[in-house]
């Protein structure tokens, strides 16, 4: 006897995800019950149907698409992370002509991986994709696993990111989950409160089970739709499913002014039948915004300029800087900071710029001064280099540093055209 629609909605996909996280723990379906009102099987059969009828004409012809490559879309799904599609896109296609294979990946030094990934941010994700490749390149000379758990426990990679790569690249009915998915779902069955809360998303994660698990059963019924490109041509019903969850989520059932005109589930959500749109999901609480401020001296010798690396275990980790350091809460004497910092005290200090950046909840003033000395300032640490402006492109920079490095090259290019002396004064000004 087969089952009625309601005892398909409240039992447990088989797909549900049973792996092991990095910490040891074993990372379950949650079991959330949703009532066959809210998820009744034909509601689901249905929405499934439009999503992959509506993605195969409307997906943005991305270059991570074109190919069903795991290493390729892995990078992809680790560069996407907190970064925006159009930033990303001339980042991954250098890197895979820079590393085109996992191999490439494993056996490239961490100074070549930190370049590739320069101005993405966040470079704790690429030493986790550095350190990952190598640990599949031990393990099985670079053949990317397939397993759930294999790729769940591989390092950077949680549950979002291993359900994607299994479904998009091996059609897994694993489900996905990160905030377009998350507001999507949460607005079609007007789910409210916190997503974060255990609770809420749990549920939330059974409902993206429930979707993919659905897509699975349906792959030989629906007849697979002509994509508008050829990127599309080779993906599953599991792969398209979980693409078109994310693909709606960032074209159309945006944060603010979603395009509920255009969307294929209209007719179906609860948010906009009771005119809560925007109400869904909860708002993220905000936390206050501290403000931090440093000073960095640019000293140059012979056409060289004083740069170090930043050691492990701090933040930007590995990049490179110009010296610097934070300036303490009312603090005014600028000279004593730059000789702490320099190990010798400039016989001129000139204001050349401010910078201003953000890294998570901190919002960052960075003042840049021309530093001049008479002594050879001591080696500020054991991995403080002289490089000219030329050689710095070779390493990665910090964000913030990487802009005063850009200011440098604009200053050195047009001292040029004024066909001046090279040194300290073309570039910084007498």
């Amino acid at each position: 006897m087969r089952p009625t629609s309601k005892a398909l909605a409240n039992r447990e996909p088989r797909t549900a995800n049973r792996g092991r996280g990095r910490d040891g723990r074993r990372v379950q379906s949650p079991g959330f019950r949703v009532s066959g009102s809210d998820a009744s099987a034909k509601k689901i059969t249905t929405l499934v149907a439009r999503l992959l009828d509506w993605f195969a004409r409307h997906a943005r012809d991305l270059p991570w698409r074109r190919t069903r490559d795991p290493y390729a879309i892995w990078v992809s799904e680790i560069m996407l992370q907190q970064t925006q599609v159009k930033t990303v896109v001339p980042y991954w296609e250098r890197w895979m002509r820079e590393l085109p294979t996992l191999r490439a990946l494993a056996q490239a030094t961490p100074a070549t991986v930190h370049k590739l990934w320069e101005g993405l941010g966040y470079y704790v994700r690429v030493r986790n994709l550095h350190r990952a490749a190598q640990e599949i390149l031990a393990r099985s000379g670079g053949q990317f696993p397939q397993n759930y758990d294999e790729v769940l426990a591989l390092p950077g990679i949680g549950r979002y990111t291993a359900g994607a790569i299994c479904s998009i690249a091996f059609n897994q009915p694993t489900p996905v989950l990160d905030g377009n998915v998350v507001r999507v779902l949460a607005r079609l069955f007007g789910i409210a409160g916190d997503p974060r809360a255990r609770r809420i998303n749990a549920r939330l994660w059974h409902l993206a089970e429930l979707f993919v698990a659905r897509a699975a059963q349906l792959e030989a019924r629906i007849p697979r739709p002509v994509p508008r490109s050829g990127a599309l041509h080779h993906s599953g019903a599991c792969s398209r499913l979980n693409q078109s969850l994310m693909e709606l989520g960032a074209v159309v059932c945006t944060p603010r002014k979603p395009r509920c005109g255009a969307c294929p589930l209209a007719g179906r959500c609860v948010a906009l039948r009771t005119g809560r749109v925007e109400e869904f999901p909860a708002p993220k609480p905000r936390r206050a915004a501290l403000t931090r401020r440093y000073a960095a001296f640019i000293v140059e010798r012979d056409g060289r300029f004083l740069v170090r690396q930043r050691p492990a275990g701090v933040v930007n980790a590995h990049l490179w800087e110009f010296p610097n350091a934070e300036a303490e809460k009312g603090g005014n004497d600028l000279a004593a900071l730059a000789e702490r910092t320099l190990g010798t005290k400039p016989t001129r200090l000139r204001e050349w710029c401010s910078i201003r950046h953000s890294i998570t909840q901190y919002r960052i003033k960075l003042d840049v001064f021309a530093a001049l000395v008479e002594k050879n300032p001591r080696q500020w640490s054991a991995s403080s280099r002289w490089k000219t402006l030329a050689e710095t492109e070779r390493l990665a920079f910090t964000s913030a540093h990487g802009k005063i490095r850009q200011r440098l090259r604009a200053q050195a290019g047009a001292a040029r055209m004024r066909s001046r002396r090279r040194g300290l004064a073309p570039i910084l000004g007498a």
